[in-house]
């Protein structure tokens, strides 16, 4: 009798995971383990190999606070968004005041002997307040665009001074991927980042800038209202963008300006900017079909890549995994988005799925702007590959966005049992 009581009592504490989805727990579980072995394999002293087992410790650590969130119900969140939206902007702030420095950069805050990024954290919050104000029933008129907008820029400015210009490009990819699951008017969704497009291309070619700078004028005519003024305006603020590009320009870093144009030939500074480039192409392409085995790449073993245990970690699997083990964290990235999407589709209600998407936005950027960075494609940004590079705050960070959408998840149907 005993033993059947006690069994009764597993199911029902087993019901609070009933409805999750389990390879969705399962998959970046995978890819931090496998990140724990890599990262090892990329540290050559004893201190430093230390690196793979915090890791793997700070992994479980998030997969438990995930479990514990997928039973805690997300509509909650809504009570709460402005205060989480309140503490990390403030946890922004205190970074310019009491940060630590490092790599050029005020990102760190020293909490009992642990370097903190709010700015990790800080994805999840913003996620969760746009959710909160996308689901209201007037978020995709212009008025609720402008107001969503307002509320992203705060933490994107905070971060943008640190300075952290890949981070703030991730604020803006997980804006543009809420505002368009929201239903917000695809042309809007252009002009937005019209202007960027338009300080890039003037710095290319003159005819291509003016015709982009017309065209955005006839979407405007389109897709907002007060027709003429709307032309106007568009064709103006791509007009002047061109000539603020050079501004902001100026702005940047040294290291930062290498980064976004030595991508392009990383051959004219192969000593300075354009080396992480040059060593990570050598790697990847070292690696060929099956890899030369753990412990056994050259360009790894002799730490050619500099952070190769954090942003140019895929450069090491590359190499140490070869094409074949390339592919096989693309495919389980692959199906981690898959997932993300189908729980977005079937959520109950607006705010979940816009949970869902906030969070595919976050690691689906993250990801492609990593590993196109490592072989080339991209500029090197400074962004993280989700749950396999090394950084305790963007590791608990990314747990944390799992286990809210694995909430949404957990809810997405009322329940017979009592809410745990």
């Amino acid at each position: 009798m005993q033993s059947f009581s006690l069994g009764n009592h597993w199911r029902r504490w087993l019901r609070g995971w009933q409805q999750v989805d389990w390879l969705l727990f399962v998959l970046p579980t995978l890819l931090m383990a496998f990140a724990s072995v890599q990262i090892a394999s990329t540290q050559i002293n004893l201190e430093q190999t230390a690196y793979g087992w915090n890791h793997l410790i700070l992994g479980l650590l998030g997969l438990a606070v995930a479990l514990g969130l997928a039973r805690f119900r997300y509509e909650h969140l809504l009570e709460w968004q402005w205060v989480i939206y309140g503490v990390v902007n403030a946890a922004l702030l205190a970074v310019i005041f009491i940060g630590t420095s490092g790599l050029g950069a005020q990102r760190w805050i020293s909490l009992f002997g642990f370097h903190v990024q709010p700015s990790e954290f800080a994805k999840v919050g913003l996620i969760i307040t746009l959710a909160a104000m996308l689901s209201a029933p007037n978020a995709s008129t212009l008025g609720g665009v402008l107001r969503a907008l307002a509320v992203a820029a705060v933490p994107w400015s905070l971060v943008f001074v640190q300075p952290d210009l890949g981070t703030s490009l991730v604020f803006g990819a997980i804006t543009i991927g809420m505002l368009y699951w929201a239903n917000v008017n695809p042309g809007w969704l252009v002009l937005m980042i019209s202007p960027v497009v338009a300080a890039i291309v003037y710095h290319f070619s003159l005819p291509i800038w003016l015709v982009w700078s017309v065209g955005m004028g006839i979407v405007a005519w389109v897709s907002l209202p007060w027709r003429l003024l709307s032309t106007v305006l568009a064709t103006a603020v791509n007009l002047v963008s061109g000539k603020l590009g050079e501004v902001f320009w100026g702005l940047l870093k040294d290291y930062q300006k290498d980064r976004l144009t030595l991508f392009l030939d990383p051959d004219l500074d192969p000593l300075g900017g354009g080396y992480h480039l040059i060593q990570s192409r050598i790697a990847i392409g070292a690696g060929k079909l099956f890899g030369r085995g753990l412990h056994q790449g050259t360009q790894t073993q002799l730490s050619f890549i500099p952070e190769q245990h954090t942003d140019f970690i895929f450069s090491a699997i590359g190499e140490e995994w070869g094409f074949l083990g390339a592919i096989a964290v693309l495919l389980i990235f692959w199906l981690i988005f898959l997932r993300l999407v189908i729980i977005a589709q079937n959520a109950k209600d607006n705010f979940g799925s816009l949970l869902a998407v906030g969070v595919l936005s976050m690691v689906f950027f993250q990801v492609i702007v990593n590993i196109s960075m490592t072989i080339g494609l991209a500029p090197v940004t400074g962004i993280p590959l989700p749950w396999i590079s090394y950084g305790r705050s963007a590791m608990l960070s990314n747990f944390i966005a799992l286990g809210i959408v694995e909430s949404v998840a957990n809810y997405r149907h009322r329940l017979r049992f009592k809410d745990p």
